[in-house]
C-alpha cells in the first residue's frame, strides 16, 4: 500500500493550507488561467470512467476559453487509454491507475519515447452500502474476505453474510451481494491491489461497466456492497468507514483522513498525454492541461466531489509539461 503514503504524503501538504471539512478547499496559491489567442481545432479523451464526468466539465469549461475547440470524450475504462494514446487515436488518456509497463512499451514502440503522465486530481475510492444497510464500517482483510476468494489480507474466514460482520437481527442472516467494475477499468485493478492483497474477485461478483452503474446496483439492493470514486456518491449509498487493519481506528472517507493516512484507499488520477520531447503539444493541448491544473480546473475537481491538488503537486505537473 505504498501508493497510498504517497497521497497521504501530498494531501497532508496541502492540509496547513487548503483542507476544510469533508474535503479539501481549492489552494488559493493555484495560478488564474488565463486564455490566449489562436486555440481551435478538434481533442479526443479515451480512456477511464472514473474520470469521464472530469473531462466532461473541464471540456465545458474550456469551451466557455475557446468556444472554437470541439471536443469528443469516451469513458468505456482506463484501460482503453493506452492502446488509443499509442496509435494518436486520442489527445488524452484518462487513467484511475498508472500505466502497465507493456503499454509504455507498446507506446514507445509506436513514438520513439515515452509518453507523459500527469496528475489531475485525488481521488478517494469508497466502499458502498445500501443508504438503509446499520454497518458501521470494515476493516480491508474484512473488505478482501467480502470481496475475493482468495483472503490474501489474512482474514480467517470467508464473509457471505452481513452477520459475519457483526449485524444482527433480520440483517444476520442476509446474504451479501457483490457489486464490482469490471477488468477493463483501472478502478477495478486498484481495488484489487489495496484492497484485496492483489488477490482474485470471488466469481459471484456482479461486474458492473460504469462506476455509477456500480452505485446504482447496490441502491437497488438493500443487501449489496460496491466500491467506486467518492465522487460518484449518491443518496441512495452510503460510503462506510474503513479501518487499514483489525487493530486500527475506522476512518471516514475525507480529504482530512487521507491526510492523515487513516483512510486506506487513496490514490492520484491521471491524463496521460503525447508530450514530444522536441515539438511538446499542440496548442490546444497544452491549452486544456494548463487549465486543469489552474485554480480554475482544480474548482471543476472540488465541484465534482473529489480532491483537487495543491499547488505544490500542480506546479510540478506544469513544469513537467513546460507550461509555466
Amino acid at each position: 500500500m505504498r501508493l497510498t503514503k504517497t497521497i497521504a504524503g501530498v494531501v497532508a501538504a496541502a492540509s496547513m493550507t487548503v483542507l476544510g471539512q469533508a474535503v479539501a478547499d481549492v489552494d488559493p496559491s493555484l495560478p488564474e488561467y488565463r486564455a490566449v489567442s489562436g486555440v481551435s481545432g478538434n481533442l479526443t479523451s479515451i480512456g477511464s470512467d472514473t474520470l469521464n464526468n472530469l473531462m466532461t466539465l473541464w471540456a465545458e469549461d474550456f469551451n466557455s476559453f475557446y468556444p472554437n475547440v470541439n471536443i469528443q470524450i469516451q469513458g468505456a475504462g482506463t484501460s482503453t487509454a493506452p492502446p488509443a494514446l499509442a496509435e494518436g487515436t486520442s489527445n488524452f488518456g484518462p487513467m484511475s491507475r498508472a500505466m502497465r509497463d507493456s503499454e509504455v512499451a507498446s507506446f514507445e514502440e509506436a513514438h520513439g519515447y515515452p509518453p507523459t503522465l500527469v496528475r489531475v486530481a485525488i481521488d478517494l475510492l469508497a466502499v458502498y452500502v445500501n443508504r438503509d444497510n446499520p454497518i458501521e464500517g470494515l476493516s480491508i482483510p474484512q473488505v478482501d474476505a467480502i470481496f475475493s476468494s482468495t483472503r490474501r489480507c489474512g482474514h480467517g474466514e470467508d464473509i457471505t453474510r452481513w452477520g459475519q460482520v457483526g449485524l444482527e437481527g433480520a440483517w444476520a442472516n442476509r446474504d451479501i451481494t457483490l457489486y464490482s467494475r469490471n477488468a477493463v477499468s483501472g478502478t477495478y485493478g486498484y481495488f484489487r491491489q489495496h484492497a484485496l492483497c492483489d488477490g482474485d474477485f470471488k466469481d459471484s461478483i456482479n461486474e458492473q461497466p460504469g462506476s455509477a452503474s456500480v452505485v446504482q446496483g447496490v441502491t437497488e439492493s438493500l443487501n449489496g456492497i460496491g466500491y467506486s470514486g467518492i465522487g460518484y456518491q449518491t443518496a441512495g449509498v452510503r460510503a462506510i468507514p474503513l479501518a487499514r487493519d483489525e487493530d486500527s481506528v475506522m476512518a471516514e472517507p475525507t480529504a482530512e483522513n487521507a491526510a492523515s493516512g487513516d483512510y486506506p484507499l487513496a490514490r492520484f488520477l491521471y491524463v496521460y498525454v503525447n508530450n514530444h520531447p522536441e515539438d511538446g503539444m499542440p496548442p490546444s493541448q497544452r491549452e486544456f492541461l494548463k487549465m486543469v491544473l489552474s485554480k480554475e480546473g482544480q474548482e471543476v475537481v472540488l465541484r465534482d466531489g473529489f480532491i483537487p491538488l495543491p499547488e505544490a503537486v500542480a506546479a510540478q505537473e506544469r513544469a513537467k509539461l513546460g507550461l509555466d
